[in-house]
């Protein structure tokens, strides 16, 4: 199919805006560039609140006042190296607006200052400490979840595999599943889709550093090996076709089908990456975050 007319807009004002590329900046720069085009969220919520989560900052959104709601530990996209809580605030708000459960979003620690496996080790401790204090956030700790988009896809995968705690969905927004970037759609996806090819491997270089090997299944789950996939739990895994990132999404998504776990797979044709934090300008950003927070609240129904 070809680029959504809605998507096409969206890019050709982002290239109006003259940003440099990520390539040709620092984090730094790049941080501060994105905090200046920051929009407030206009979504209500019943709570919002932030909190020390075993040493990682975090906030907790509740949609409501009810006790024994389930609990998705969000962390978010941008590379390992950009984002913030403030960055994905609308996308939790929706999320637990729409499930009508709570979302745990967690600030990880950010490359380059943070390199692998920093921030691995926060979304493992914030996971861990969620499951202790669940009740007292006024969730259940057998429902829950870990999710994220992108690079907190990533993050989401591979601690779905590690299994700190008992979790019971994964929710996977055009993940990072392989960082060798060996797939087709990094050359097909290449350039003038939002994501490039030179931006993941600016992206990659600053997580990894010399730390590991872009094959190590700590930062590649796709390399995991078949029972360790096994052992995670159902899975919604979202891709768009415009994104240097939609092979390896797809891959992992059959994979996980491949091992047993209860999968679904859902491709946005004519999208880009990134498209579900875009749901302000994106019809399809919208249904996306509708879709995603839909299979929460099955997952938490048992």
């Amino acid at each position: 199919m070809p680029l959504h007319p809605h998507a096409a807009t969206l890019l050709e004002l982002m290239a109006s805006l003259g940003d440099p590329a990520l390539v040709d900046t620092t984090p730094e720069a790049a941080r501060a560039l994105r905090a200046s085009r920051l929009r407030p969220s206009l979504a209500p919520i019943h709570e919002v609140r932030d909190l020390d989560a075993g040493g990682v900052r975090a906030r907790l959104y509740r949609p409501d006042d009810r006790d024994g709601l389930g609990l998705l530990v969000y962390f978010h996209g941008g590379g390992w190296v950009l984002g913030d809580l403030d960055g994905h605030d609308d996308v939790c708000r929706r999320l637990a607006n729409g499930s009508g459960h709570a979302v745990l979003s967690v600030d990880y620690r950010l490359a380059p200052e943070y390199p692998f496996p920093a921030g691995l080790e926060d979304a493992l401790a914030a996971t861990r400490w969620a499951y202790a204090n669940a009740t007292s956030l006024g969730c259940r700790a057998d429902l829950l979840a870990v999710g994220g988009d992108s690079a907190g896809g990533n993050l989401a995968a591979v601690v779905a595999q590690l299994a700190p705690v008992p979790l019971v969905y994964q929710l996977l927004l055009y993940p990072v599943t392989d960082c060798t970037r060996a797939h087709a759609s990094y050359d097909e996806n290449a350039t003038g889709y939002f994501l490039t090819r030179d931006s993941m491997v600016w992206f990659i270089d600053h997580y990894l550093g010399t730390a590991t090997s872009p094959a190590d299944p700590r930062v590649s789950p796709l390399f995991a090996a078949d029972h360790v996939l096994a052992g995670t739990p159902p899975a919604l895994v979202v891709t768009a076709e415009f994104d240097p990132l939609r092979d390896e999404g797809v891959a992992y998504a059959r994979r996980l089908e491949a091992n047993g776990v209860a999968t679904s797979l859902v491709h946005f044709h004519g999208m880009i990456h990134g498209f579900v934090s875009l749901a302000d300008y994106l019809a399809d950003g919208r249904a996306g975050l509708a879709l995603a927070a839909a299979a929460l609240a099955t997952a938490f129904a048992g």
